[in-house]
């Protein structure tokens, strides 16, 4: 029994219309895909085997009603394609991180040695410096040490090495060991000239008539009285050197002069002076030292 369309409700009409909508865009597929394939190939091979060039565009997939692209569906898919570049991107990023870092390294440790070597030649001339100048002290001491030994050496060779610088002679009466005033007022100025004297000594020559150990006794008599005397006026006893010598004669300063016989007994006083020992004192008796050493 056929139906009739116009009482049919309003919902069973939609329903036919879309079900009509969705078929036509189905029977154009097929006429495309067999127009492409052939008569001789069922339609259902060509569609189990896409061809090649097809196939880049499987990946664009539409979604939504009537082909219609969904949004969500697009920001999934552009996430999807934009993803690979974004993990490229960040390893890009992390190599480039590295190699900074890498750089900055390098550049620390080029610093570090640089400072190094600045400090290294900064000690080098330092210690240079002070080898310089210890040297300079060295060279110094060394010219000091050799004046000195100069010195010392010019001190040991004249340490014994006496000069008269004073003579004086001391008559005694005939037979008398006796000092006369004038003989003690040319003593008294003696003694007084070398207080307080250094590098000196006193040489006594006791001198008497009369042969043998007669003439010996009175010299050694006269000579002991001048030294007595000097002793007591604060003459060191050990810068007095006595000797009685008799009836020997004196000797003469000029070769030809004739030695006469000794009448009277006599003491002649010679003044030696070690000029390196006396140079800081003035010269006894005012004398000028006949050593020409040099006095401050």
């Amino acid at each position: 029994m056929r139906s009739n369309p116009a009482r049919m409700f309003p919902s069973q009409m939609a329903v036919l219309a879309l079900a009509a909508a969705m078929s036509i865009p189905a029977v154009a597929q097929d006429k495309v895909s067999t127009g492409t394939t052939g008569q001789d190939n069922p339609p259902s091979t060509s569609q189990q085997q896409p061809s090649q060039t097809a196939k880049p565009l499987s990946s664009q997939s539409k979604e939504g009603f009537w082909g219609r692209v969904n949004p969500m569906a697009r920001k999934k898919w552009v996430k999807k394609q934009t993803d690979p570049i974004n993990d490229r991107l960040t390893e890009l990023d992390e190599v480039n991180a590295k190699n900074a870092k890498d750089i900055q390294d390098v550049d620390a440790r080029a610093q570090s040695g640089i400072k190094q070597a600045q400090s290294t030649a900064e000690k080098a001339n330092e210690t240079a410096t002070a080898a310089s100048t210890q040297a300079q002290s060295a060279n110094q001491v060394a010219t000091t040490a050799s004046g000195r030994v100069d010195t010392l050496h010019t001190t040991v060779s004249g340490i014994d090495t006496y000069k008269p610088i004073n003579e004086l002679d001391v008559p005694f009466k005939r037979g008398s060991s006796v000092l006369s005033e004038d003989a003690k007022n040319q003593l008294d100025q003696l003694a007084g000239n070398l207080k307080d004297h250094k590098g000196y000594i006193v040489e006594i020559e006791g001198r008497s008539p009369g042969r043998g150990v007669v003439g010996i006794q009175n010299s050694q008599r006269v000579t002991d009285a001048v030294k007595r005397y000097l002793v007591e006026h604060d003459i060191p006893v050990y810068r007095v050197h006595a000797v009685a010598l008799g009836n020997a004669q004196m000797a003469s300063n000029n070769a030809g002069d004739e030695q006469k016989p000794l009448k009277t007994s006599s003491v002649h006083i010679r003044l030696m002076e070690n000029s390196l020992a006396a140079r800081d004192a003035a010269s006894p008796q005012g004398a000028a030292s006949t050593t020409g050493a040099e006095r401050p």
